[in-house]
Protein backbone atom coordinates (compact mmCIF):
# COMPACT_ATOMS: atom_id res chain seq x y z
CA UNK A 1 0.00 0.00 0.00
CA UNK A 2 1.18 3.50 -0.83
CA UNK A 3 0.33 6.83 0.77
CA UNK A 4 1.30 10.47 0.43
CA UNK A 5 1.16 13.59 2.56
CA UNK A 6 -0.48 16.35 0.53
CA UNK A 7 -0.80 20.04 1.40
CA UNK A 8 0.44 23.40 0.15
CA UNK A 9 1.38 24.16 3.75
CA UNK A 10 4.24 21.86 4.87
CA UNK A 11 4.42 23.44 8.32
CA UNK A 12 0.79 22.51 8.95
CA UNK A 13 1.49 18.94 7.85
CA UNK A 14 4.37 18.73 10.31
CA UNK A 15 2.29 20.22 13.13
CA UNK A 16 -0.68 17.86 12.63
CA UNK A 17 1.25 14.71 11.71
CA UNK A 18 4.04 14.83 14.26
CA UNK A 19 7.06 12.54 14.14
CA UNK A 20 5.51 9.98 16.54
CA UNK A 21 2.31 9.83 14.46
CA UNK A 22 4.30 9.51 11.22
CA UNK A 23 6.35 6.68 12.70
CA UNK A 24 3.13 4.80 13.43
CA UNK A 25 1.79 5.48 9.94
CA UNK A 26 5.01 4.30 8.31
CA UNK A 27 4.47 0.85 9.79
CA UNK A 28 1.32 0.39 7.70
CA UNK A 29 2.10 1.96 4.31
CA UNK A 30 4.91 3.08 2.05
CA UNK A 31 4.89 6.89 1.95
CA UNK A 32 5.95 8.69 -1.20
CA UNK A 33 7.62 12.10 -1.22
CA UNK A 34 5.11 14.67 0.11
CA UNK A 35 3.25 16.84 -2.39
CA UNK A 36 3.46 20.52 -1.45
CA UNK A 37 3.22 22.31 -4.80
CA UNK A 38 0.17 22.14 -7.04
CA UNK A 39 1.28 24.18 -10.00
CA UNK A 40 0.41 22.38 -13.23
CA UNK A 41 4.05 21.60 -14.07
CA UNK A 42 4.70 20.19 -10.59
CA UNK A 43 1.58 18.03 -10.64
CA UNK A 44 2.52 16.65 -14.07
CA UNK A 45 5.85 15.50 -12.63
CA UNK A 46 3.99 13.45 -10.02
CA UNK A 47 1.17 11.90 -12.03
CA UNK A 48 2.89 8.50 -12.16
CA UNK A 49 3.22 8.59 -8.36
CA UNK A 50 -0.40 9.63 -7.92
CA UNK A 51 -1.62 6.66 -9.93
CA UNK A 52 -0.14 4.32 -7.31
CA UNK A 53 -1.45 6.09 -4.20
CA UNK A 54 -3.99 4.30 -2.01
CA UNK A 55 -4.23 6.90 0.76
CA UNK A 56 -3.83 10.66 1.04
CA UNK A 57 -3.10 12.31 4.39
CA UNK A 58 -3.73 16.04 4.37
CA UNK A 59 -4.66 19.07 6.45
CA UNK A 60 -5.04 22.82 5.82
CA UNK A 61 -3.81 23.53 2.31
CA UNK A 62 -5.52 20.59 0.63
CA UNK A 63 -6.05 21.53 -3.04
CA UNK A 64 -9.26 21.12 -5.00
CA UNK A 65 -9.07 18.68 -7.93
CA UNK A 66 -11.56 18.24 -10.74
CA UNK A 67 -13.44 14.96 -10.69
CA UNK A 68 -11.99 14.02 -14.08
CA UNK A 69 -8.45 14.48 -12.70
CA UNK A 70 -9.23 12.25 -9.71
CA UNK A 71 -10.69 9.57 -11.97
CA UNK A 72 -7.71 9.56 -14.34
CA UNK A 73 -4.75 10.18 -12.04
CA UNK A 74 -5.92 8.69 -8.72
CA UNK A 75 -7.42 5.37 -9.83
CA UNK A 76 -6.15 3.47 -6.77
CA UNK A 77 -7.11 6.10 -4.19
CA UNK A 78 -9.30 4.62 -1.49
CA UNK A 79 -9.37 7.16 1.34
CA UNK A 80 -8.49 10.81 1.83
CA UNK A 81 -7.72 11.46 5.50
CA UNK A 82 -8.08 15.18 6.24
CA UNK A 83 -6.46 16.21 9.51
CA UNK A 84 -8.47 19.41 9.94
CA UNK A 85 -12.11 20.52 10.11
CA UNK A 86 -14.08 21.85 7.16
CA UNK A 87 -13.86 19.86 3.92
CA UNK A 88 -16.13 22.15 1.90
CA UNK A 89 -13.30 23.38 -0.31
CA UNK A 90 -12.36 20.05 -1.88
CA UNK A 91 -14.44 17.07 -0.73
CA UNK A 92 -17.34 17.07 -3.20
CA UNK A 93 -15.26 15.97 -6.18
CA UNK A 94 -13.70 13.08 -4.26
CA UNK A 95 -17.07 11.93 -2.96
CA UNK A 96 -18.63 12.12 -6.42
CA UNK A 97 -15.82 9.85 -7.63
CA UNK A 98 -16.75 7.37 -4.86
CA UNK A 99 -13.65 7.96 -2.77
CA UNK A 100 -13.93 7.91 1.02
CA UNK A 101 -13.26 11.24 2.74
CA UNK A 102 -12.51 11.26 6.46
CA UNK A 103 -12.27 14.52 8.39
CA UNK A 104 -10.89 15.36 11.83
CA UNK A 105 -13.86 17.60 12.47
CA UNK A 106 -14.51 15.70 15.69
CA UNK A 107 -11.03 16.57 16.93
CA UNK A 108 -11.30 20.20 15.84
CA UNK A 109 -14.71 20.48 17.50
CA UNK A 110 -13.13 19.95 20.93
CA UNK A 111 -11.11 23.21 21.16
CA UNK A 112 -13.85 25.20 19.40
CA UNK A 113 -16.38 24.01 21.96
CA UNK A 114 -14.01 24.72 24.85
CA UNK A 115 -13.34 28.23 23.54
CA UNK A 116 -17.05 28.91 23.00
CA UNK A 117 -18.13 27.69 26.42
CA UNK A 118 -15.40 29.78 28.04
CA UNK A 119 -16.82 32.86 26.34
CA UNK A 120 -20.36 31.95 27.34
CA UNK A 121 -19.35 31.58 30.98
CA UNK A 122 -17.64 34.98 30.95
CA UNK A 123 -20.42 36.73 29.04
CA UNK A 124 -23.14 35.76 31.50
CA UNK A 125 -21.02 37.29 34.29
CA UNK A 126 -20.63 40.57 32.43
CA UNK A 127 -16.87 40.12 32.16
CA UNK A 128 -16.50 41.89 28.83
CA UNK A 129 -18.60 44.92 29.70
CA UNK A 130 -17.08 45.27 33.17
CA UNK A 131 -13.50 44.65 32.11
CA UNK A 132 -13.18 48.05 30.45
CA UNK A 133 -14.29 49.74 33.69
CA UNK A 134 -11.66 48.00 35.80
CA UNK A 135 -8.68 47.82 33.46
CA UNK A 136 -7.51 51.41 33.70
CA UNK A 137 -6.18 53.61 36.50
CA UNK A 138 -9.78 54.78 37.03
CA UNK A 139 -11.22 51.60 38.49
CA UNK A 140 -14.99 52.01 38.45
CA UNK A 141 -16.47 48.72 39.59
CA UNK A 142 -19.57 50.55 40.81
CA UNK A 143 -20.47 51.85 37.36
CA UNK A 144 -23.96 50.70 36.41
CA UNK A 145 -23.42 48.23 33.60
CA UNK A 146 -26.83 46.64 33.93
CA UNK A 147 -28.00 43.16 34.88
CA UNK A 148 -26.05 39.97 34.28
CA UNK A 149 -27.64 36.64 35.21
CA UNK A 150 -24.54 34.58 35.86
CA UNK A 151 -24.55 30.85 35.17
CA UNK A 152 -27.67 29.59 36.90
CA UNK A 153 -30.78 28.77 34.86
CA UNK A 154 -29.57 31.22 32.25
CA UNK A 155 -30.93 30.88 28.72
CA UNK A 156 -28.28 30.19 26.08
CA UNK A 157 -29.09 29.80 22.40
CA UNK A 158 -27.15 27.50 20.07
CA UNK A 159 -27.63 28.05 16.33
CA UNK A 160 -26.76 24.83 14.54
CA UNK A 161 -26.42 21.45 16.27
CA UNK A 162 -23.72 19.91 14.11
CA UNK A 163 -20.52 18.46 15.51
CA UNK A 164 -19.35 21.69 17.17
CA UNK A 165 -22.82 22.75 18.31
CA UNK A 166 -23.34 19.38 19.97
CA UNK A 167 -19.91 19.53 21.60
CA UNK A 168 -20.83 22.94 23.06
CA UNK A 169 -24.15 21.56 24.30
CA UNK A 170 -22.48 18.61 26.01
CA UNK A 171 -20.08 20.91 27.85
CA UNK A 172 -22.90 23.26 28.84
CA UNK A 173 -24.82 20.31 30.25
CA UNK A 174 -22.28 20.30 33.07
CA UNK A 175 -23.75 23.62 34.20
CA UNK A 176 -27.15 24.90 35.27
CA UNK A 177 -27.88 26.36 31.84
CA UNK A 178 -31.16 26.29 29.89
CA UNK A 179 -30.17 25.48 26.32
CA UNK A 180 -32.28 26.40 23.30
CA UNK A 181 -31.37 25.26 19.80
CA UNK A 182 -32.26 26.35 16.31
CA UNK A 183 -31.56 23.59 13.83
CA UNK A 184 -34.21 22.45 11.32
CA UNK A 185 -32.20 19.26 10.73
CA UNK A 186 -32.24 18.22 14.40
CA UNK A 187 -34.90 15.54 15.06
CA UNK A 188 -37.06 15.99 18.15
CA UNK A 189 -35.80 12.77 19.71
CA UNK A 190 -32.19 13.88 19.22
CA UNK A 191 -33.00 17.23 20.86
CA UNK A 192 -34.49 15.39 23.84
CA UNK A 193 -31.42 13.18 24.10
CA UNK A 194 -29.21 16.27 24.11
CA UNK A 195 -31.35 17.90 26.80
CA UNK A 196 -32.18 20.96 24.71
CA UNK A 197 -35.33 22.72 23.59
CA UNK A 198 -35.82 23.51 19.89
CA UNK A 199 -36.86 27.06 19.13
CA UNK A 200 -37.03 29.61 16.33
CA UNK A 201 -34.22 32.02 15.59
CA UNK A 202 -36.49 34.87 16.68
CA UNK A 203 -37.05 33.26 20.08
CA UNK A 204 -33.36 32.60 20.59
CA UNK A 205 -32.29 36.16 19.78
CA UNK A 206 -35.07 37.69 21.89
CA UNK A 207 -34.99 35.38 24.91
CA UNK A 208 -31.44 34.05 25.26
CA UNK A 209 -28.78 36.03 27.07
CA UNK A 210 -26.03 34.47 24.95
CA UNK A 211 -26.41 33.37 21.33
CA UNK A 212 -23.69 31.23 19.74
CA UNK A 213 -23.49 30.57 15.99
CA UNK A 214 -22.48 27.15 14.65
CA UNK A 215 -24.35 27.12 11.34
CA UNK A 216 -23.07 25.18 8.37
CA UNK A 217 -21.22 27.29 5.84
CA UNK A 218 -23.17 27.07 2.58
CA UNK A 219 -25.19 29.19 0.17
CA UNK A 220 -28.41 28.64 2.11
CA UNK A 221 -26.98 30.08 5.34
CA UNK A 222 -25.17 33.11 3.92
CA UNK A 223 -26.56 36.31 5.43
CA UNK A 224 -29.02 34.32 7.52
CA UNK A 225 -28.27 36.28 10.69
CA UNK A 226 -29.44 39.82 9.93
CA UNK A 227 -30.70 43.01 11.48
CA UNK A 228 -34.18 41.65 12.17
CA UNK A 229 -32.59 39.13 14.52
CA UNK A 230 -29.84 41.28 16.03
CA UNK A 231 -32.37 43.99 16.88
CA UNK A 232 -34.13 41.49 19.17
CA UNK A 233 -31.10 41.01 21.42
CA UNK A 234 -31.54 41.94 25.06
CA UNK A 235 -29.64 44.66 26.86
CA UNK A 236 -26.22 43.24 27.80
CA UNK A 237 -26.76 40.13 25.64
CA UNK A 238 -23.84 38.52 23.81
CA UNK A 239 -23.53 37.16 20.28
CA UNK A 240 -20.68 34.70 19.74
CA UNK A 241 -19.43 33.55 16.35
CA UNK A 242 -16.88 30.76 16.15
CA UNK A 243 -18.46 29.24 13.02
CA UNK A 244 -18.10 31.25 9.83
CA UNK A 245 -18.49 34.96 9.16
CA UNK A 246 -20.59 34.60 6.01
CA UNK A 247 -23.76 33.80 7.96
CA UNK A 248 -23.70 37.28 9.52
CA UNK A 249 -24.77 40.50 7.84
CA UNK A 250 -22.00 42.43 9.52
CA UNK A 251 -23.36 45.92 8.87
CA UNK A 252 -26.56 44.84 10.64
CA UNK A 253 -24.58 43.42 13.54
CA UNK A 254 -22.59 46.65 13.81
CA UNK A 255 -25.84 48.66 13.82
CA UNK A 256 -27.25 46.51 16.64
CA UNK A 257 -24.06 46.93 18.67
CA UNK A 258 -24.12 50.68 18.12
CA UNK A 259 -27.82 50.86 18.99
CA UNK A 260 -27.29 49.28 22.41
CA UNK A 261 -23.64 49.68 23.50
CA UNK A 262 -24.04 47.24 26.39
CA UNK A 263 -24.64 44.40 23.98
CA UNK A 264 -21.47 42.60 22.92
CA UNK A 265 -20.28 40.61 19.93
CA UNK A 266 -17.44 38.10 20.32
CA UNK A 267 -16.21 37.31 16.83
CA UNK A 268 -13.54 34.73 16.13
CA UNK A 269 -14.52 34.71 12.44
CA UNK A 270 -15.58 37.45 10.03
CA UNK A 271 -16.30 37.84 6.33
CA UNK A 272 -13.89 38.80 4.90
CA UNK A 273 -11.28 37.63 7.32
CA UNK A 274 -9.73 39.76 8.63
CA UNK A 275 -12.27 42.60 8.31
CA UNK A 276 -11.58 45.23 5.71
CA UNK A 277 -9.64 48.33 6.70
CA UNK A 278 -12.01 50.86 8.24
CA UNK A 279 -14.62 48.26 9.18
CA UNK A 280 -16.98 49.24 11.98
CA UNK A 281 -16.00 46.02 13.71
CA UNK A 282 -12.64 47.60 14.55
CA UNK A 283 -14.22 50.80 15.83
CA UNK A 284 -16.94 49.55 18.16
CA UNK A 285 -15.87 49.10 21.76
CA UNK A 286 -18.42 46.34 22.33
CA UNK A 287 -17.15 44.17 19.48
CA UNK A 288 -14.31 41.86 20.49
CA UNK A 289 -12.31 40.32 17.65
CA UNK A 290 -10.03 37.29 17.95
CA UNK A 291 -7.96 36.03 15.00
CA UNK A 292 -9.69 32.69 14.25
CA UNK A 293 -8.13 30.88 17.21
CA UNK A 294 -11.10 28.83 18.44
CA UNK A 295 -10.06 25.78 16.44
CA UNK A 296 -6.97 23.76 17.15
CA UNK A 297 -3.83 25.84 17.68
CA UNK A 298 -0.41 25.02 19.08
CA UNK A 299 -0.23 21.47 20.40
CA UNK A 300 -4.01 21.07 20.05
CA UNK A 301 -3.65 20.29 16.34
CA UNK A 302 -1.85 17.05 17.19
CA UNK A 303 -5.24 15.66 18.23
CA UNK A 304 -6.35 15.83 14.60
CA UNK A 305 -3.39 13.78 13.39
CA UNK A 306 -4.09 11.21 16.09
CA UNK A 307 -7.73 10.98 15.02
CA UNK A 308 -6.68 10.35 11.43
CA UNK A 309 -4.23 7.65 12.48
CA UNK A 310 -6.99 5.93 14.47
CA UNK A 311 -9.36 6.13 11.50
CA UNK A 312 -6.62 4.70 9.24
CA UNK A 313 -6.18 1.74 11.57
CA UNK A 314 -9.93 1.21 11.70
CA UNK A 315 -10.07 1.13 7.91
CA UNK A 316 -7.21 -1.37 7.68
CA UNK A 317 -8.90 -3.58 10.30
CA UNK A 318 -12.25 -3.44 8.54
CA UNK A 319 -13.87 -1.62 11.46
CA UNK A 320 -16.48 1.14 11.01
CA UNK A 321 -15.09 4.64 10.56
CA UNK A 322 -16.32 7.37 12.91
CA UNK A 323 -15.67 10.51 10.89
CA UNK A 324 -16.49 9.83 7.25
CA UNK A 325 -18.07 12.62 5.22
CA UNK A 326 -20.96 12.11 2.81
CA UNK A 327 -22.42 14.32 0.09
CA UNK A 328 -25.55 14.82 2.17
CA UNK A 329 -23.44 15.98 5.11
CA UNK A 330 -21.91 18.80 3.06
CA UNK A 331 -25.30 20.55 3.24
CA UNK A 332 -25.07 20.91 7.01
CA UNK A 333 -21.35 20.92 7.81
CA UNK A 334 -19.45 24.10 8.58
Amino acid sequence: MKAVFMSSNPSSLNAVYTAPIRDKLYKHAEFLEPMNSFKREDIEKRTDDLKTVDFIFSTWGMPRFEGSFIAEYMPNLKVLFYGAGSVQGFAREFLEENRIVVSAWGANAVPVAEFTVSQIMLATKGFFQRFKHTSTDKWDNRKNTGYFPGNYNTKVGIIGAGMVGRAVIKLLNNHMIDIYVYDPFLPDDAASALGVKKQSLEYIFAECFVISNHLANNEQTKGMLDGKLFSLMQENAAFINTGRGAQVVEKDLAHAMREKPNRIALLDVTDPEPPQDGSDLYKLGNVFLSPHIAGGIGDEVQRMGEYMYNEFCAYLDGRPLSYTVSLDMLATMA
